[in-house]
């Protein structure tokens, strides 16, 4: 039942143009891993991160659904690629030992995700609009694996959110087009399983 929910989230998706290819794609940035991809994965670990399995409610949190397409540098999809996300919760933990800043986890949060992208390279999740951080912009981690391709790993981050200005890992990357290329916007969206759409393409650099 709740892949059918997931699933049914392209419809409303529909509006958010995927991106074309017009000469070569530039490889998304790579970023940092971070120190807290999760240290014992949990036992559900699907696509929708803010249901867990033998857990009543919710997370905490703007919930999204949140997709986009895995693409090489020529603008064509890469079918069955593994996209593994991982954030904080609403209160700002990750599931990690050493994540232990004296907040109280949301045990309503899965925390961590994967997907194998379809045939037209697509992958969705159901996750919360990311949340600041300590001394972090709010941010989603991502790796993706595709054969022959470089496996990326990166950070997608929130269109307005103040703390952009000032994220020593976001401005990091120097190039404007390449930084801009990691921030996306959340909209609002008509329905019945999340308040929020976003859209996140990611392009593979070729091995």
């Amino acid at each position: 039942m709740r892949r059918r929910v997931i699933l049914s989230a392209v419809a409303t998706l529909a509006y958010l143009a995927p991106i074309t290819a017009l000469g070569g794609l530039a490889a998304t940035p790579a970023q940092s891993r971070g120190p807290f991809y999760p240290d014992r994965l949990p036992l559900d670990r699907d696509n929708d991160l803010v249901q867990v399995e033998g857990h009543p409610g919710l997370a905490r949190g703007e919930i999204t659904d949140l997709a986009g397409r895995v693409l090489d540098a020529g603008g064509e999809p890469l079918r069955g690629a593994l996209v593994e996300i991982w954030q904080c919760d609403a209160n700002g933990r990750y599931i990690h030992r050493g994540d232990s800043g004296g907040r109280q986890r949301d045990p309503g949060f899965q925390g961590y995700g994967r997907f194998e992208t379809d045939p037209d390279g697509g992958y969705r999740f159901r996750t919360i609009k990311p949340v600041p951080y300590p001394g972090r912009a709010p941010h989603i981690h991502f790796a993706v694996q595709a054969p022959g391709h470089r496996p990326l790993v990166t950070q997608m981050y929130v269109e307005g959110a103040p703390e952009n200005q000032v994220d020593w890992l976001l401005n990091a990357v120097s190039d404007p087009a390449s930084r801009a290329s990691l921030i996306v916007p959340f909209r609002p969206i008509r329905s019945d399983t999340a308040a929020l759409a976003a859209r996140f393409d990611l392009v593979l650099a070729a091995d």
